[in-house]
């Protein structure tokens, strides 16, 4: 903007500015707020400024097609998965009353898809055939001490004998020696076989160790009474003869306590094309909050969560196999806290940069480091700021991806704690001895903050709030584009709509970005009004789609392989400055360990521009990535969807 049109807009801001003031004066400070606000949406929806910030806009669906989004997933299709399950309402869980969408951002409509289970507090994660992997889920909503009327917790039962498992049916009761109590079981169960050992130098039997199965019991009558607070063996009501000396079970305190949530095994491939669930092998492990991530041979690895007795998964890792559909161990083991930020590194390891969404102890698994997979090994990463304020923090890959530099965002104390994290935390892991150095500062204390790579290279960080939950009517309406190569924060147009826990983000195929959910515990500062669970969905419009132009692109092959070269149609190819490959979100819980942006190498020759995909299979995962091109100006393209096999 030149000097001489600078003074002309600064005139036209001013004379609107006395208008609306001398009309307050007159008309009073009802007069004053309409006012306000008309010039306010006069002011946002003037050309330049949104070319300067950008422009958010509400879609809210038909009454009937609402639902509470707590996850999304971009599917290649370019309509977006939105999945509810229960929505964090038990009166569904009771009902059994499960939903998803699929929402299409171009044409506008939506739809209704069947939901098998409940795939509240999932994980999920983008495949190579295209479709998303979803496994975990709720089994049972948590109950406050105050609600819970039934003693209950963790029986182990054991089995001794090396020959057969023990299959005990739901409802068996377990009456306690010394205590003389009796508890009941949830779930049917299948105790293993016990294991015979010997000695590999003689071959002499040691002895046997026991199989065990974890069940979760309650006490067949109410009250404190019927609770216990020491450890006892346990007899199993209806074994007989050799069964009832072999198989017995063993309980700590089974207490009146807080009862948390309930994982489950399912897992399905939800199929983009057919637009439905299809069930595939359960997971060995229940989980709720587990975090899903790509390894290195192409295998899901699924990690934490609650199991399906409300207890943290101890450690016990297990990976999918696309080809066979089924899932195992990991030989080792290794605890994180729910929904921990895993990602896959160039070299093959995963980084955890320490992010969670909470639910395990405050001193387990919370450190960030570098995991090799493979030999268990894992070492810590120094310099992160905040360290105890980790909790609904969220992590982002950097673009480009190959910089390897990654960019922890906000945070909050463990659990319902009122303290929130103003830091962004920077690791460059290229480096000889990477480190955590801070970023640029937020201005406010942030937990739940979304962030979303955009085909510019800038990172769009938006949302979140001050407080647990958005307490104290604390939701951040603001918004800021993070731009890695002067490591500096711009500010942009703020969001009309707020949100914390359970919210997300994800970058759409034509360059806009789709903003989710959002469940306040409350919604006045004086927390004595219940929040309500945000159904809107809001777009952002980044300034780059406010230029005069876009460049085009067309044609080309819909498969590239790794190393491999593709050729696109552009009239604009003369004015690209940039190639990216970025790989579609699964967002939840400020948890999105799939997005990442890939420098492309090109060429171009009249029309034509020719792009090549880097060889490492760990920078480039397979499966379908939105290929953009960027014009001198910084505006991409729409995205060509582009399978790398």
């Amino acid at each position: 903007m030149n000097d001489q049109a600078g003074r002309r807009r600064a005139r036209r801001l001013a004379i609107g500015t006395v208008v609306v003031l001398a009309l307050a004066g007159m008309n009073g400070p009802w007069l004053y707020r309409v006012g306000t606000e008309k010039y306010h949406q006069y002011q946002i929806n003037k050309p330049e400024y949104k070319a300067e910030n950008g422009k958010w806009q509400i879609v809210e669906f038909p009454e009937e097609y609402r639902q509470n989004t707590i996850h999304a997933a971009l599917l290649r299709t370019g309509k977006v998965l939105l999945v509810a399950g229960s929505g964090n309402n038990q009166d569904n869980f009771d009902a059994k009353k499960f939903d998803s969408r699929i929402w299409d951002p171009v044409n506008g409509t939506i739809k209704k898809v069947p939901t098998p289970s409940d795939l509240f507090c999932t994980g999920h994660t983008q495949l190579a055939n295209g479709n998303l992997l979803i496994a975990g889920g709720t089994k049972r909503y948590e109950k406050l001490k105050g609600d819970v009327t039934k003693a209950g917790g963790l029986m182990i039962v054991h089995n001794e004998n090396p020959d057969k498992p023990i299959t005990l049916p739901a409802g068996t009761k377990f009456t306690g020696k010394e205590n003389g109590k009796t508890f009941v079981s949830k779930d049917s169960i299948i105790v293993p076989r016990a294991k015979k050992n010997f000695d590999k130098a003689t071959g002499k039997f040691l002895g046997n160790t026991p199989g065990i199965y974890r069940v979760y019991v309650e006490a067949q009558k109410s009250g404190e009474k019927h609770a216990t607070g020491t450890q006892d063996n346990y007899r199993i009501q209806g074994l007989t003869g050799a069964d009832a000396r072999n198989t017995y079970g063993i309980a700590q305190k089974l207490a009146m306590d807080k009862k948390d949530f309930q994982g489950i095994r399912d897992s399905y491939e939800f199929d983009p094309v057919a637009e439905r669930y299809i069930k595939v092998d359960p997971m060995n492990e229940a989980r709720w909050y587990p975090t899903l991530t790509t390894l290195s041979d192409g295998k899901i690895l699924s990690v934490s969560g609650l199991d399906d007795i409300g207890q943290l998964v101890p450690g016990k890792n297990e990976v999918f196999d696309p080809k066979t559909k089924k899932w195992t161990y990991l030989d080792t083991t290794r605890q994180f806290p729910t929904y921990p930020a895993l990602f896959l590194m160039q070299n093959g390891k995963v980084f955890y940069s320490g992010s969670n969404a909470g639910y395990g102890p405050d001193n387990v698994g919370r450190d960030p480091g570098v995991w090799d997979v493979d030999t268990n090994k894992f070492t810590k990463l120094p310099g992160l700021s905040d360290p105890k304020l980790m909790e609904t923090s969220g992590t982002v890959l950097l673009p480009p991806a190959q910089d390897e530099k990654f960019m922890v965002v906000g945070g909050g104390g463990v659990g319902e704690s009122a303290k929130a994290s103003n830091k962004t935390r920077i690791i460059d892991l290229k480096a000889d001895n990477p480190k955590f150095v801070d970023g640029p500062t937020l201005e406010k204390g942030t937990r739940y903050p979304s962030s979303s790579i955009l085909p510019d290279d800038t990172v769009l960080v938006s949302g979140g709030s001050e407080d647990y939950r958005g307490r104290g009517d604390s939701n951040i309406h603001q918004a800021r584009l993070y731009h890695p190569d002067t490591n500096t924060f711009a500010k942009v147009a703020d969001p009309l709509v707020g949100r914390n826990y359970h919210s997300g983000s994800l970058l759409l195929p034509d360059g806009r970005v789709m903003f989710f959910g959002s469940d306040s515990l409350y919604s006045d500062k004086a927390n004595t009004q219940p929040g309500k669970f945000e159904q809107r969905i809001e777009i952002y419009t980044p300034p780059y789609l406010y230029r005069d132009a876009r460049p085009d692109l067309s044609g080309g092959p819909q498969t590239i392989e790794r190393g491999d070269s593709g050729t696109f149609t552009s009239q604009h190819a003369s004015t690209v400055r940039k190639v990216r490959l970025i790989r579609p979100s699964a967002s939840t819980h400020v948890t999105d360990v799939d997005q990442r942006s890939i420098a492309l190498d090109y060429k171009v020759s009249g029309d034509k521009i020719t792009v090549t995909v880097p060889k490492n299979r760990n920078l480039v995962q397979s499966g379908w990535y939105m290929l953009f091109v960027d014009d001198d100006q910084g505006t991409p393209s729409k995205a060509q969807w582009v399978k790398v096999p």
